[in-house]
Order: C-alpha cells, then sequence, then structure tokens
C-alpha cells in the first residue's frame, strides 16, 4: 500500500479521516478492513469514521463515501458534513457555497467563518413524537426521527447522570428499530437555556463525544413541545456547541470543522 494523504478533522468533538479519492487510490482496497483498522484509537489513527471525497454524480461539487468506525456504512452525518465541505474547500474541490451528494441525499453548504461551516440537512422523515416503549423492563416516552439516519429521542430531567451505557444498546437494537437500528439520545435544557444533547451512535457502538444529525433531531423536538425556539443551542458532550436552525420547513447545523493535522498513512496503520 502506497501512502495515501489524509485530513484528521473533528466536528465539535466527532472526529473523521478525510482522504480525497477522485483519483481513485483507493480502488482495489478492502474499505471495510482498511475503515476498522484506521479509526482503531491507539494503534491506528483512531476516529469515529472516515469520509473518502468522491467525484460528483449528479452536477454537485463532489460525492462522497462514509464510513462508521466498525466499517458499516451510514447514509449521512451531520457534523461529517461540515468537515467534508471544509475540506473541500480548502482542497479546491468547491467554492464558499458548494452541494455534495449524500445516500440520504443531497447536502449544501457553506463556509462561514473558519472554522465554521453551516449544512443545510436533508428533509427530517418518519417523524413520530411522545409514544412508549419497554426498555430494561421500564416504560421510556420516546420520539423518534429521520434525520439523514435514524434517531430516538429521550427527554431527561438529569442528561449527565442518563444511564447511556444501559438503555443506548437496548434501544439501538430495540424491536421497534429493526432492522437496521437507531441512534439514541438523551436531552434536556440546562440552566443556560443549551439543549444538552448525549448521544449513543450506531455504528460506533458507544457515546460520541458529538453528535450533528442527533443534535438536530433533539432541536426539533424541543421546539415541537414549546422547550425552546429556533435557532436552538446544543451543547454536545465535548462542551462544543451546534446551532440547529429550522427555517419554513427547512434544517440547518452550524458549528465547526477543525483541522487536527494532515498527514500520510503507511502501510503500517494498517497493518498490526
Amino acid at each position: 500500500m502506497r501512502k495515501i494523504p489524509f485530513y484528521k478533522m473533528s466536528g465539535s468533538g466527532n472526529d473523521f479521516i478525510i482522504i480525497d479519492n477522485r483519483d481513485g487510490k483507493m480502488d482495489g482496497i478492502n474499505l471495510v478492513d482498511f475503515v476498522v483498522k484506521t479509526c482503531a484509537r491507539c494503534v491506528s489513527v483512531g476516529a469515529d469514521g472516515l469520509f473518502l471525497i468522491e467525484a460528483p454524480k449528479q452536477g454537485t461539487d463532489f460525492s462522497w463515501q462514509f464510513y462508521n468506525s466498525d466499517g458499516s456504512v451510514a447514509e449521512m452525518c451531520g457534523n461529517g458534513s461540515r468537515c467534508a465541505a471544509r475540506f473541500a474547500y480548502l482542497n479546491g474541490i468547491a467554492g464558499k457555497k458548494m452541494s455534495f451528494e449524500t445516500l440520504a441525499g443531497i447536502i449544501e453548504a457553506e463556509i462561514k467563518d473558519e472554522p465554521d461551516v453551516k449544512v443545510r440537512m436533508t428533509e427530517p422523515k418518519d417523524y413520530r413524537e411522545s409514544y412508549t416503549l419497554e426498555v430494561e423492563g421500564e416504560k421510556i416516552e420516546v420520539n423518534s426521527v429521520n434525520t439523514g439516519v435514524p434517531h430516538c429521542v429521550i427527554f431527561s430531567d438529569d442528561v449527565e447522570n442518563a444511564d447511556l451505557k444501559k438503555f443506548g444498546p437496548a434501544l439501538r437494537y430495540h424491536e421497534y428499530y429493526k432492522p437496521r437500528g437507531t441512534n439514541v439520545n438523551f436531552c434536556g435544557v440546562d440552566e443556560n437555556g443549551y439543549l444538552r444533547v448525549r448521544t449513543y451512535e450506531r455504528g460506533v457502538e458507544g457515546e460520541t463525544m458529538a453528535c450533528g444529525t442527533g443534535s438536530v433531531a433533539c432541536a426539533m423536538f424541543a421546539v415541537s413541545k414549546g422547550l425552546l425556539k429556533s435557532p436552538v443551542t446544543v451543547k454536545t458532550t465535548s462542551g462544543k456547541l451546534l446551532k440547529v436552525y429550522l427555517e419554513d420547513g427547512k434544517v440547518y447545523l452550524e458549528g465547526e470543522a477543525r483541522i487536527i493535522y494532515t498527514g500520510e498513512l503507511n502501510e503500517e496503520a494498517v497493518n498490526y
């Protein structure tokens, strides 16, 4: 394997490996194995997921392949979309305003005051508010919506102490959400008027430091229930803030997309 240039980026605490594959440099590589190994922390780069930036197919600026750290393919990623947009801008692939293709649909993005990026999310679907599921022997009121990927949302008066290790996997694999499962979010309004969100992410199989599509899902229900008004400021587990705008049926997500470092993947990054 020849050395592969990459960026390591963080979208408000969600971290990603991004590779420009418009030249086909990744062709012939077992991508699932490659993703799992390079996303493994301590023994390789480590990340929540990996993006391959590809040539456009529908008249947009580019398209992508996105993999979770376990090698599974995800339709969409809110924080990742902001990182991919800034990567494209910095590498001359797109201008400050751009569009790109995901499995969830076409995403529009705008580079704001760097490192901030604002993206228009895909249209939410499968919206269902306030229903009850039995989980781990308890009846829990939940909400669910697909904001590019499916999300289950639970409101809590004590988000910091919510048992995400227990209820995250139980809801992620719950019968109701089969066959593909769901992401799981606990949220609540904090003393600063922020919407505090914690997310168990499908494909990472654990709590992440931030989740863009999850933040959007939680913000939608917080507004619907009259707890907050748009724009909603979301406080993530990383401590970083995201802004969710709900405007005339359109949904936007804004926040930082920072470059952590750039480098080249050596063969030893995957051969272990």
